[in-house]
This record gives structure tokens, C-alpha cells and sequence, in this order.
């Protein structure tokens, strides 16, 4: 979240991470963040869904240093209202993850093994961050 978010506004997504047959949320972490760290982004907040595990997130996001990293579904420091917005925010990206599944054909790849389902999110997200850029150019 940057301080020019606005309630509705959509920002763009990096690329994802992946791997062959089903992996952990945690096991996919250290890709999300080497990046960030390539890109020069260094988050203030995370907020993680009930999958990842507490240890191991914070020791991955470790060289990020986020003020905050709040998991669903775990208790976390910090003030309730906080804790509550960080909360609608991951549920904002569960939509956003439904959007690209219905409009931008995440559902299945259609190309053949891990390359191809690479190739396949790829195109998928890129399509994605199309429309915001169309706003902000």
C-alpha cells in the first residue's frame, strides 16, 4: 500500500512466483521476496493468508523489514483497527485473484508443463497490469 492508494484503486501485480505440482505458500516465499528485493521494494506492511506459517514468513521477509506482517487467522501485534484493515486488504487480493482467473484466464494454462504454465501466469498478470498503466500513463 503506497499513501496515494485510494479506497477502489488497483495497483499492479509482480510477477508470481511458481513451481511444479502443488508447493506450500512458504516454500514460494523466498522467490516473492528475492523479487522485491530486485525490484527495490521494500513493503511496510505484509498481510498473508492463514497458509504460511509464522516463523518461517518472518524469517523469509526478514530482509524486507516490514513495520508489520499479519497472517489470517493469527493473533499479531498491534492495534485492532490495524489488524482489521490489513484483514480487508488480503481479502482485496483474494478478489484480485478471482479477477484474473475469470477475465484473464488464470484458470488453466493451456501450454505444457512448468515453462508453459510460466509462460501462461505470465501473460496472464501482464494482460492484468495493462489496465491500471492504461490510468496512470
Amino acid at each position: 500500500m503506497t499513501p496515494n492508494t485510494k479506497p477502489g484503486a488497483r495497483g499492479f501485480i509482480v510477477p508470481p512466483a511458481s513451481a511444479p505440482g502443488n508447493p506450500g505458500e512458504n516454500e514460494l516465499l523466498p522467490t516473492t521476496v528475492q523479487e522485491l528485493q530486485r525490484l527495490g521494494l521494500r513493503p511496510g506492511e505484509v498481510a498473508l493468508d492463514g497458509g504460511f506459517q509464522t516463523k518461517a514468513s518472518t524469517e523469509e521477509l526478514a530482509p524486507l523489514a516490514p513495520k508489520r506482517t499479519s497472517i489470517a487467522g493469527r493473533a499479531s501485534p498491534g492495534s485492532r483497527r490495524t489488524q482489521r484493515r490489513l484483514a480487508r486488504y488480503r481479502v482485496g487480493a483474494e478478489g484480485r485473484i478471482s479477477h484474473l482467473k475469470r477475465r484473464h484466464g488464470l484458470r488453466r494454462s493451456r501450454l505444457k508443463g512448468g515453462e508453459g504454465e510460466r509462460t501462461w501466469t505470465g501473460w496472464a498478470v501482464f494482460a492484468y497490469n495493462l489496465e491500471p498503466y492504461g490510468r496512470y500513463a
